[in-house]
């Protein structure tokens, strides 16, 4: 048999345990294409938001790219410790180490080539599918046409081929290192006792309890500079959890006679500060991966809601028109003209802002009482009320930030001396004339010929769909929007919005997703790293009375420990983190964060509960037991 002939069939007969492998990385090549194809595709090539999404699409296989190098490089690692003691093997019956390095090398060229074609062979599958959704997921005017990605499939094979021979050449060096009788021992040799150091335990938990209330305790900018601080603050707290304080908590809870004594507990704890201290990296490495993917994706979404709830609520107009000159009178007629030939019905106001001087030389806005009154009537339900020289005063209010701008107070007009006196505060965004504004009685405003300058603005109640709303809005946009004086439609604009954040959502979810399958995927490996252990381990204790029904809860319990102390650790630290940024914008964002946060917890049970019934069904199979 040749050595490549050899090769092959030990990948074939390590199924089992490349399985995982195999899949993480066909789904990591499957996701790199399809964003290649998003990125070559010829309907992308025009526009800014079609180039937007190429650009964003490059960026996002920079970042999988990046992320599949250690992810292989690691489960690579992985599964030569637990081929050591078969290396020796093969070794004593007359390989040299130049033919075991050679045979590692092809085995890792064998799958990186069956992972390579087999994530494209499934992105071109799926290709149609998700081009057809691209309309909605990207927020475009029509879904992409189908193409044959020659160019994506070129860039896909070379990229990951490559990958996967710079890591086959760095993984065979690996070997170089250990002797004989380290393979030959292979996982079996002794392991010292699982010990914690009290200080650094307590370390840990001041780090993440010192970094949580900093977090919440910040306020408003406050945030954003916190932000990296506390970032490195709760990952090194992190590090010292599960290397460090884990492993302290189990061994306190073994000197407890009411929890260690406890049924099969004995044979629970015994072994789980082992089992804490040898994945202690990797859970660390999917607690903060997990995060990363929780909190990306749930700000993102948060981000969304609140941009969408922030422009509905400060425009509650579905067109705005604002000019500083005498002829806006003909730009209103355009709009005017354009809803009619929509035929979408509407209700026009118009409101006159005349900006005056005051004694001390400084500036003020003014409106008439009956003008701002029909407009914001209409919008928000409030009405100014005041009489001879009384004024109402109209702060700028903002979804995210509250009232802005500096607090009015009494002031003399330079023309004629007019005195204003506030007698009233009205807070909303249906305005916008300046951060502040005083409304005054229609009388007093027309005495004010002496003005700075005048600006006129104009507001549309328009009743219609979304689409044909948003269609009217860009007809608008592209006559007014240059010039300069100020349009907005609201429908285009949160149309123009959803493209923007449609690419962003599309790259975020999909890297999230990429990390996490990575981050179950290691601990996949690790869990199948112990496979053997477990079964001999296991096998013994059966010997000794254990029976079926206790191994599988003990098994279930260990599972669930290894599975879900990070995964919890990550959910904790995700929703930290998007309090923060709850309170760096004064919005709540933790309706659609949660959504995304409970569809990772479903998606990783649903993982576990697979895992663990194959994993309980190969460690009874060492000895014939059915699972239960």
């Amino acid at each position: 048999m040749s050595l490549r002939r050899f090769a092959f069939n030990n990948v074939i007969r390590n199924g089992r345990i490349y399985a995982g492998y195999f899949l993480s990385s066909a789904f990591s090549v499957m996701v790199f294409f399809v964003y290649s194809m998003f990125a070559f595709h010829p309907g992308l090539a025009d526009g800014n938001i079609h180039s937007t999404v190429s650009v964003t699409m490059k960026f996002a296989e920079s970042v999988i790219y990046v992320f599949s190098f250690f992810f292989v490089l690691y489960s690579m690692g992985s599964f030569l410790k637990t081929r050591k003691k078969e290396f020796g093997i093969l070794i004593m019956h007359g390989m040299t180490s130049m033919q075991l390095r050679r045979l590692v090398f092809m085995e890792n060229i064998v799958i990186g080539f069956a992972a390579t074609v087999a994530g494209i062979v499934i992105g071109v599958g799926f290709a149609e599918i998700i081009l057809m959704s691209s309309q909605k997921l990207l927020s475009l005017d029509e879904s992409l046409s189908f193409y044959f990605p020659a160019k994506a499939i070129l860039l896909t094979g070379s990229a990951f081929m490559a990958l996967f021979l710079l890591i086959s050449l760095f993984t065979v060096t690996v070997l170089r290192n250990n002797s004989l009788i380290d393979l030959l021992k292979g996982s079996n040799k002794p392991k010292p006792e699982p010990k914690a150091s009290t200080l650094l335990s307590w370390f840990a938990l001041l780090l993440i309890v010192g970094g949580y209330t900093v977090a919440l305790l910040a306020k408003g900018m406050v945030v954003f500079y916190a932000m990296i601080p506390v970032t490195i603050v709760v990952i090194i707290g992190t590090y010292f959890l599960f290397t460090q304080l884990s492993v302290y908590v189990v061994n306190k809870s073994r000197k407890s006679r009411s929890i260690f004594w406890r049924k099969t507990n004995i044979i629970l704890f015994s072994d789980l500060a082992y089992r804490m201290k040898d994945n202690a990296r990797t859970f660390f490495l999917v607690a903060i991966l997990s995060t990363v993917a929780f909190s990306a994706i749930g700000s993102m979404f948060g981000f969304k809601s609140m941009y969408t709830d922030v422009i509905r609520d400060e425009n509650p107009f579905a067109v705005k028109y604002t000019s500083y000159d005498e002829p806006s009178k003909q730009d209103a007629l355009t709009i005017e003209q354009a809803l009619k030939e929509a035929g979408l019905p509407y209700h026009q106001y118009e409101l006159m802002i005349k900006n005056v001087e005051t004694s001390d030389g400084k500036q003020v806005s003014v409106v008439a009482e009956s003008a701002f009154n029909e407009l914001v009537v209409a919008a928000k339900g409030i009405k100014a009320d005041v009489e001879g020289d009384e004024a109402a005063i109209v702060q700028y209010s903002s979804t995210l930030m509250g009232a802005r701008g500096p607090v009015l107070t009494p002031v003399k007009l330079k023309e004629s001396a007019l005195s204003l006196t506030p007698v009233q505060t009205i807070d909303t965004p249906a305005i916008q004339a300046g951060p502040n504004y005083y409304v005054v009685t229609d009388e007093r405003f027309d005495q004010m010929k002496q003005t700075e300058s005048v600006i006129y603005q104009y507001a549309f109640d328009i009743s219609g769909s979304h689409d044909a709303l948003k269609k009217v809005g860009q007809e608008l946009d592209n006559k007014l929007g240059g010039s300069d004086n100020w349009f907005m439609s609201v429908d285009y604009e949160l149309y123009m919005q959803d493209q923007i954040f449609g690419v962003v959502l599309f790259v975020g979810f999909f890297i999230g997703i990429v990390f996490f399958v990575g981050a179950g995927s290691f601990l996949y490996f690790r869990l199948y790293t112990d496979l053997g252990e477990d079964k001999r381990k296991f096998q013994a204790i059966h010997k000794i009375g254990l029976t079926d029904r206790e191994l599988s809860a003990i098994l279930s319990k260990q599972l669930m420990i290894l599975f879900f102390a990070p995964i919890v650790v990550a959910i904790i630290h995700g929703a930290i983190a998007l309090t923060a940024m709850q309170n760096m914008f004064q919005y709540n964002m933790m309706k659609p964060s949660l959504s995304v946060l409970g569809s990772f917890i479903i998606i990783q049970t649903v993982y576990f509960l697979f895992i663990r019934s194959k994993y309980i069904s190969n460690v009874k199979s060492a000895w014939g037991l059915h699972l239960t």
